[in-house]
C-alpha cells in the first residue's frame, strides 16, 4: 500500500476495507461551487459526515474553501468546530434544545430557528447580553418537518420587535422532492417559499439541497446546502450522476464450499439450491450495515461479474452464489466488491430497497477505513 496516498484505521483483521477518496471529495465540492456561483455552496457534515468521520472530512472542505458547515444538532456542532477554520459559520439544522442557547452563543455557532419558541429563546438572550445574536429562520414550505407557519411567519414580519435581538442571516426551507426531478411538490414549495420571502425582503435565501441545485438557479438563492452529492451520491433521478463517487468497500472470503441440490443455505433454509452450487461466505453483515433486506436480492462483484447473495444476510456474515467465476477463482482472505465500480451506492441501495443516504450512514465501525 503506498503510504502517500493512503491514511488506514488501526481495525487490523477487520470485516473489510472501506476506502473514502478524498480526492474526490474535493473535487465533487469544487465542481458544485462551480454550478452554483455566484451562490455559495455550504457543507452538510451531519451524522459524522454522512458516516465517512467528520474529522478527516471537515478540514478537507474547509481547506477547499468552504466557510459555511450545518450538522443537525447541537453536540455535532461542537465536534465539528476544532476541525474547521476560525471564520467558518457552523449552523445547527434543528435548532436548540432550551438550556443550550447561552453555550451556542459563546461559541458563536449559530441555530435554525424553527418555531416561535426557538425565535423567543434566542431574542431573550440575544436582549439580556445587549448584542445581536446570528441566526437562520426555517419556514415550513410543504413537508410539515421543521419550519414556521406562514401564519408564524407572518406575526414575525409585523411584529419585528420578536427579532430585535435576531441578525437574520438567512431564511430557508427544505425541498422535500428534489431528487425527483418532475414532483410537482419541487414547484409547490418553490411557490410557498416566494411568499416567505416577500415577507423578508431583505434577507437572503438558503434554499436548495443536493437535487434542487440541478433543478435551477431560482431555487439556489445566496447559499446552497449540498449533503449527498458530496459524498458521491446521485442527486436526481433526470441526470447522469455527475459526482465523483467517494467510497468503495470490499469484504474478504472467509470460506468457499461446494453443496448439491437441495441444500438449504442460510438461516431458516430460506434458500434452496435448484442444482449444484458453488458458495462463499463473506466476513460481512447487518452489524456493519449491509440491510437484512439484501436477502435473496443483493450481490456483490468480482472481475465484473455479479455474484447474487443466496439465503438470509446473518449479524457477521451472508453467503453469495459464485458459480460464474472460474473454479478456485475465489480463496480464504479474497476480497469481494460491495461498493464500486461495477455497484455503485445506488445500486446497492436499490436492491436493498431503502437510499443511498441509509446505506452510507449505516456502513459499521468494523471495517478498516482507508482514506486517500
Amino acid at each position: 500500500m503506498d503510504a502517500q496516498r493512503f491514511k488506514v484505521s488501526a481495525n487490523v483483521g477487520s470485516a473489510g476495507r472501506l476506502t473514502i477518496d478524498l480526492s474526490a471529495l474535493r473535487a465533487n465540492y469544487l465542481r458544485l461551487c462551480a454550478t452554483v456561483a455566484p451562490a455559495r455552496a455550504a457543507a452538510v457534515v451531519k451524522a459524522n459526515a454522512y458516516g465517512l468521520d467528520v474529522a478527516r472530512v471537515a478540514p478537507v472542505l474547509d481547506a477547499a474553501g468552504c466557510r459555511d458547515f450545518f450538522v443537525a444538532q447541537y453536540g455535532e456542532a461542537l465536534e465539528l468546530k476544532p476541525h474547521v477554520s476560525a471564520e467558518a459559520r457552523i449552523y445547527v439544522l434543528n435548532g436548540l434544545l432550551p438550556g443550550f442557547e447561552g453555550d451556542c452563543a459563546t461559541r458563536g455557532i449559530v441555530p435554525v430557528l424553527n418555531s416561535l419558541e426557538q425565535v423567543e429563546n434566542w431574542n431573550e438572550l440575544a436582549k439580556a447580553r445587549g448584542q445581536k445574536l446570528p441566526a437562520l429562520l426555517q419556514f415550513d414550505t410543504g413537508m410539515s418537518r421543521l419550519g414556521l407557519s406562514m401564519e408564524e411567519a407572518v406575526l414575525l414580519a409585523h411584529q419585528p420587535s420578536l427579532l430585535d435581538g435576531v441578525d437574520v442571516l438567512y431564511i430557508m426551507s427544505h425541498l422535500a422532492s428534489a431528487d425527483e426531478a418532475e414532483s410537482p411538490q419541487n414547484a409547490a414549495q418553490a411557490a410557498a417559499m416566494r411568499e416567505f420571502a416577500e415577507l423578508f425582503p431583505d434577507h437572503q435565501l438558503c434554499f436548495a439541497n443536493s437535487g434542487g441545485i440541478f433543478l435551477g438557479s431560482d431555487l439556489h438563492g445566496a447559499l446552497v446546502r449540498p449533503g449527498i452529492a458530496l459524498y458521491g451520491g446521485r442527486p436526481t433521478d433526470v441526470i447522469d450522476t455527475p459526482m465523483q463517487p467517494v467510497v468503495s468497500l470490499d469484504v474478504p472470503v472467509v470460506q468457499t464450499r461446494t453443496v448439491p441440490a437441495g441444500t438449504l443455505v442460510g438461516y431458516s433454509g430460506a434458500y434452496v439450491a435448484k442444482a449444484e452450487r458453488r458458495l462463499a461466505t463473506l466476513s460481512v453483515g447487518y452489524a456493519d450495515g449491509l440491510p437484512r433486506s439484501l436477502s435473496d436480492r443483493g450481490a456483490v462483484s468480482c472481475d465484473g461479474v455479479r455474484l447474487p447473495i443466496v439465503g438470509r444476510v446473518s449479524m457477521d456474515s451472508l453467503i453469495v452464489d459464485i458459480s460464474d467465476l472460474p473454479a478456485g477463482r475465489l480463496k480464504l482472505g479474497d476480497h469481494v466488491e460491495v461498493i464500486g465500480p461495477h455497484q455503485s451506492l445506488e445500486d446497492l441501495a436499490a436492491d436493498a430497497g431503502t437510499i443511498s443516504y441509509e446505506i452510507l450512514t449505516g456502513l459499521g465501525r468494523r471495517f478498516q477505513r482507508r482514506y486517500r
